[in-house]
């Protein structure tokens, strides 16, 4: 039978989501964990990978289990009880054989979060616009510009060099700024928030950095739409830091239980 985990994690200590060879991952950390608890080897797919330091805030994972059906309230207990404190799982719940984390994902929604100032309470989930200096971003100039990626694109200039990808065409559903005053912060910080129905490596924070270019003036609005017509990551703005990133929300059309 196949079982959907719905979880949430910080990302500060891991590499990405995805296994890596000598460095810990979210991945390794709950295969690690399922499988003592069951008692065999047990590999848990998820809904996409997240890059080193980038957080999730909803996540959706599945993995299979042939033993007979799994009492999911108890296994959930057990499994955040032996993950790390940054590792949360909410639910597991049985599904369809056929349903797939990944692939059945219809749309996937990101938040980066750009402090204003010193925030000693979430420096390790927010990220600083630069050094603290400098004058604050226009809001308006960025909301123009992220208007423009609004569509289905080629986001060669918002890629990672040398990403093996079929295609570098995303249908991006919204892409915005707005302020918001997380719980324990000390002033209003700027949110984006896009979605959007897949994403390429590096794609979120390369945006930020374009944007937050054109906030403070330094680029005007046009220079959005020139970047994705010249399909190269060297014109576009630098990647900000992965510690402000939370993949905030995975979409599924027909996500159904099985009793």
């Amino acid at each position: 039978m196949r079982y959907f985990i719905h979880l949430s994690f910080n990302g500060t200590h891991y590499h990405g989501w995805q296994i890596q060879k000598n460095a810990p991952s979210i991945q390794a950390s709950i295969e690690e964990a399922l499988s003592r608890i069951l008692g065999s080897a047990t590999v848990v797919t998820g809904c996409g990978r997240t890059d080193t330091g980038v957080h999730a805030k909803d996540f959706r994972a599945h993995f299979n289990y042939s033993g007979n059906s799994l009492d999911c309230e108890v296994l959930t207990y057990k499994l955040n009880a032996i993950l790390p404190r940054d590792i949360y799982i909410f639910n597991i719940f049985p599904v369809p054989e056929d349903m797939h984390a990944r692939f059945h994902a219809t749309g996937r929604t990101y938040r980066y979060f750009v402090r204003q100032n010193k925030e000693p309470f979430l420096n390790n989930v927010s990220a600083a616009p630069g050094t603290y200096s400098t004058p604050q971003p226009n809001m308006e100039l960025m909301n123009q510009a992220a208007a423009a990626l609004v569509g289905t694109h080629d986001f060669t200039s918002f890629s990672k060099l040398h990403s093996k990808t079929v295609t570098n065409l995303c249908t991006v559903k919204e892409a915005f700024w707005f302020t918001e005053v997380p719980e324990f912060a000390l002033e209003p910080f700027f949110v984006f928030q896009v979605t959007a129905n897949r994403f390429l490596r590096d794609m979120v924070r390369c945006m930020v950095g374009t944007l937050l270019e054109i906030g403070k003036k330094k680029k005007p609005v046009e220079w959005i739409l020139q970047l994705m017509k010249e399909k190269n990551r060297s014109f576009a703005g630098h990647s900000v830091p992965a510690e402000g990133l939370f993949l905030w929300k995975v979409t599924y059309d027909n996500l159904k239980t099985v009793n």
